[in-house]
């Protein structure tokens, strides 16, 4: 504390001064010209005429705080955080608030557990959101419940800042007892609570926020956005790989009050990470928005969503968390700065980030003995043509359509029909070992032959299958149990691509450009067998997600959410709701 009262008058040199900097000061939202002195990490003082032991003088360049990523789901990448950090460092983001609601699912508290100890040491700064709803939904077998009661556990740790996000706001409602004792175990701590409300509005909207909920990331409307903004609502405005809402909501940004605006990513996989948050303020910027406001948007605003006061500006009692840009144009920094240390350069890491040591974790894919005759979908009749209730996929969008289809029936089994589309579709309970198997059909893969399968399948992450024939849909299956999870492409009882996801059948242990590769290349072996969509896996991945429209598959049957329940996929009488 003396030394940094000292550096800060000038009676003592600094660590280190940033000289002749153009400040881009989210405080007072103006840019003028100052040097930074900075002792033990944290900023001293603002102004001129600072010494230090070291000085960059970086003659009129930009100076903005780095990046904050104020909700992603790090399980989404797949891949261990340290490449995760590898990456996105050099891209500016020096703050990440993690919410590992997937690994949840699978793992439960040792999930939890194992996400903070892999990100202890890296020169990325992580804080955790409790996932508040595992299970997502009680129409699918999770691995884990976590109650209130397992919640209290963690949440007094300091690397804890609340609740993610409540995607139960119909639990919340229903002043649902399960949920209630969630809200207030927050509030109770004086900790965040994330909210995750698509279309909710007016009265229901005011009962979600008065029970404690500050956030929403599901905005994909100016209209959504600002009423939640003028209700007090802190809006994420999200541009994952699969959910992009920033274009649209671009307008809110131009026109509002920006102060409760936050960039975050939620979900991104591999080859959407080397431009992070930094490419959300280049694009805002390229649309018109404020320069200032949108890296405010970036840093301060989340950082004092989170309570986290010395962080997201930069001045005296700050962290020195900044960036070094040569324009407010391109906003890739020429040096990123992290506790004082200049942790990447011209978009290269400058420190090492060594490997996470070897955490003890069990197998996560826990499947009862499977045959090739579990695939088989009983019709009803031995021979012949019958309709069947269909999801359709809609390009580009996590929403499906519920349509009527055919297929053929052989010896009582109904069969994909490739010149229809229509494919056989299962999912698998791979926590429990319980055996349960749901089995559907579904439209806009068009694989012409062999099958498709992952155990990324949202929320619960069971194991999901896509394919042409029974055959090829067992040998997926088979594959996916025996690399601990993962995802695969079959072809005539052959792997012709796979990528094992060893950690809770959601994460790679592999290298960043390992990871990127094999991506790439099961989307190509996908190609080569019909399918026309670009990521198909991703696709795939939510179509076991009941809490989005129309019509999806669990592990417990078909759920058709216009009747808000299962059906049979057979029932003659079938008609939208």
């Amino acid at each position: 504390m003396s030394d940094l009262i000292n550096v800060a008058r000038g009676l003592e040199k600094a660590d280190l001064v940033i000289k002749n900097a153009k400040l881009v000061n989210v405080l007072s939202e103006e840019i003028h010209e100052c040097d930074i002195a900075i002792t033990d990490g944290i900023i001293a003082g603002i102004g001129s005429d600072y010494h230090g032991e070291k000085e960059i003088d970086i003659n009129g360049a930009y100076v903005t705080p780095s990046f904050i990523d104020g909700h992603v789901h790090l399980e989404s990448t797949m891949m261990m955080p340290e490449e995760f950090a590898k990456v996105v460092l050099p891209a500016g983001t020096t703050t990440v608030i993690i919410d590992p609601h997937e690994i949840s699912n699978v793992l439960g508290l040792h999930g939890i557990s194992f996400m903070h100890e892999v990100v202890r040491d890296l020169p990325i700064e992580v804080y955790t959101m409790l996932p508040s709803c595992v299970p997502a939904t009680p129409f699918e077998t999770a691995g884990f419940d976590l109650n209130s009661y397992d919640l209290s556990l963690l949440i007094d740790k300091p690397w804890v800042l609340g609740i993610a996000e409540m995607m139960n706001f119909p639990g919340v409602l229903s002043r649902d007892k399960n949920v209630m004792s969630k809200l207030e175990l927050a509030k109770s701590k004086g900790k965040r609570i994330d909210g995750h409300a698509p279309y909710l509005a007016g009265k229901d909207l005011c009962a979600y926020i008065a029970s404690g909920v500050k956030s929403d990331h599901e905005c994909t409307t100016p209209e959504e956005a600002i009423e939640r903004l003028r209700l007090g609502m802190y809006v994420m405005i999200r541009e994952g790989t699969a959910a992009k809402d920033l274009d649209a909501l671009i307008p809110v940004l131009k026109t509002c009050n920006t102060r409760k605006c936050i960039f975050v990513t939620d979900d991104r996989h591999p080859s959407d990470l080397k431009e992070h948050i930094n490419g959300m303020v280049r694009r805002a910027v390229e649309a018109g928005v404020n320069p200032v406001k949108a890296v405010q948007i970036a840093s301060l605003n989340t950082a004092e969503y989170f309570g986290l006061d010395n962080l997201g500006a930069i001045a005296p009692g700050y962290k020195a968390d900044m960036l070094i840009l040569p324009d407010l144009k391109s906003f890739k920094p020429d040096v990123v700065i992290k506790n004082g240390v200049v942790v990447a350069q011209n978009g290269k890491l400058s420190v090492q980030i060594a490997k996470s040591e070897e955490i003890s974790m069990r197998n996560s894919v826990n499947v009862r003995w499977i045959t090739p005759e579990d695939f088989r979908i009983d019709a009803g009749i031995k021979d012949g043509k019958v309709k069947v209730r269909t999801i359709e996929v809609i390009p580009h969008q996590l929403i499906t359509r519920s349509v009527e289809s055919e297929v053929q029936v052989s010896g009582g089994n109904a069969l994909s029909n490739l010149e229809n589309d229509t494919l056989k579709i299962c999912v698998i309970e791979r926590h429990r070992a319980t055996g349960n198997i749901g089995k559907c059909f579904v439209k806009g893969f068009n694989l012409k032959s062999g099958a498709i399968a992952s155990t990324v399948a949202h929320d619960s992450h069971n194991m999901i299958i896509i394919g042409t024939n029974d055959a090829d849909m067992y040998t997926a299956a088979v594959a996916l149990i025996k690399c601990q999870g993962g995802k695969v492409v079959v072809n005539n009882g052959e792997i012709i691509s796979e990528l094992s996801l060893p950690i809770a059948g959601l994460m790679s242990d592999k290298e960043f450009e390992y990871v990127v590769k094999k991506c790439e290349e099961l989307n190509q072996a996908a190609s080569s067998i019909g399918c026309t969509l670009n990521d198909p896996f991703m696709t795939m991945g939510f179509l076991s997600l009941p809490v989005i429209p129309e019509l999806k598959v669990t592990d417990k049957g078909v759920f058709d959410t216009n009747k808000f329940g299962f059906i049979d996929i057979f029932e003659p009488s079938f008609q939208k709701v």
